[in-house]
């Protein structure tokens, strides 16, 4: 069984090749379980939860295992431990153990970046990456993959880690500021990435203008948000999956709760973009919202990219 690392798993997932190989795994058969998720409190463990993400196609299956244990920061080791283990489908014999951080992040931008080819404005210049965490970076990465994008703005809580994170994207080829006032920022950009932990809504839709397209991923619970209702009212809005977006997608169940929004203003999810069965923007002035909350079937895909792509740089 072969291992790949962060870095191995980082090389082997080139960003065009990462958003086709998702946009041709929606395309297809692949089961996906409800994900299983476990709390652990043993009486001589730290509390935990256990998450056990499957799914499987003609050509492999795959398990993504996460534990996430909050009291781990003050040990000074990670809280949030993956791996993923991937299994042939016609033996069930694993082939390879890979790091589940590194193909999370992969995959997560994919996913953005996937929708945002259907959704944003093709001539879309300016981004905006609302937070400065782990997934920043490759979300700016994977929207310029698919847009021509030659600015790029970052907003954070915390002033520091902008000025980083921005420091860190240094690229001949784009312009990195760091912005002080959201609002602005907001209404001037033309894609706003969020990939935060807020629990109150950091953009409004009072700051949205017309053609713009809003990324939404840090919510992944229904009592955290990253939007207001009322944006989530006056936009176009996608999801990744429909199961996922109305039971776990914050901005989305609240919008639902308050009634923002029904079932029927939810306009496709990435399956019926990539088979076609929903139309993705046809109008130019439209605002355009993708919500995401994450699916086992985009970790698959990339985990068998990733082998696939590993196997072929050792022969």
């Amino acid at each position: 069984m072969k291992s790949l690392d962060a870095q191995t798993v980082a090389n082997c997932l080139p960003r065009q090749a990462m958003v086709d190989a998702l946009d041709e795994a929606f395309r297809k058969s692949v089961n996906v379980p409800p994900r299983a998720h476990h709390e652990i409190a043993a009486e001589n463990n730290a509390p935990g939860t256990l998450l056990l993400m499957s799914a499987w196609s003609s050509d492999y299956i795959g398990v993504k295992i996460v534990t996430v244990f909050p009291k781990n920061s003050a040990l000074g080791i990670p809280a949030v431990s993956g791996s993923y283990l991937l299994m042939d489908a016609s033996t069930g014999i694993p082939v390879a153990l890979l790091d589940g951080t590194e193909l999370t992040l992969q995959r997560t931008a994919a996913a953005s970046a996937l929708a945002s080819s259907y959704l944003s404005c093709k001539d879309s210049k300016k981004l905006l990456m609302v937070g400065t965490g782990k997934l920043a970076p490759h979300l700016i990465a994977a929207h310029r993959t698919v847009r021509p994008i030659t600015e790029v703005v970052i907003w954070g809580r915390r002033a520091a880690a902008a000025d980083h994170l921005a420091a860190e994207l240094g690229d001949d080829r784009i312009s990195v500021s760091v912005a002080d006032d959201l609002a602005e920022a907001v209404s001037a950009a033309d894609i706003i990435s969020c990939a935060t932990l807020a629990t109150e809504p950091l953009v409004h839709g009072d700051w949205l203008r017309a053609g713009q397209h809003l990324d939404l991923v840090g919510a992944f619970k229904p009592d955290m948000a990253e939007a207001d209702g009322h944006a989530v009212s006056i936009a176009d809005v996608y999801v990744d999956t429909r199961v996922g977006a109305l039971t776990e997608a914050g901005e989305i169940v609240q919008a639902l709760e308050t009634g923002s929004i029904c079932e029927a203003d939810i306009r496709g999810s990435l399956r019926e973009l990539a088979t076609n069965a929903v139309s993705g923007r046809t109008d130019k002035n439209s605002i355009t919202l993708f919500k995401s909350v994450g699916t086992a079937l985009e970790d698959l895909a990339a985990a068998a990219l990733a082998f696939d792509n590993f196997n072929d740089g050792q022969r």
